[in-house]
């Protein structure tokens, strides 16, 4: 899982599969707008990004940032 972003958004790439996510950065980290997770970022536009997906994503992303400098929460 590769975390990359803005302070409007993080970019979550797994594999090259990336899932554009907006949100806030805080001081100590970034709230992520769970309901923004819509679609994976071309050339993947047109695989259907399950829930089952996004928890998979949400999961990893939760799991590299805790105890980190930039810990990622999801709302």
């Amino acid at each position: 899982m590769k975390i990359t972003g803005t302070r409007s958004y993080i970019v979550l790439d797994e594999n090259g599969r990336k899932i554009k996510v907006k949100g806030e950065m805080i001081v100590g980290g970034f709230i992520a707008d769970v309901s923004s997770m819509k679609k994976f970022e071309p050339p993947y536009e047109n695989e259907v990004l399950t829930e089952g997906i996004k928890r998979d994503y949400i999961d990893k992303t939760i799991k590299k940032t805790t105890g980190t400098h930039m810990v990622i929460t999801f709302e």
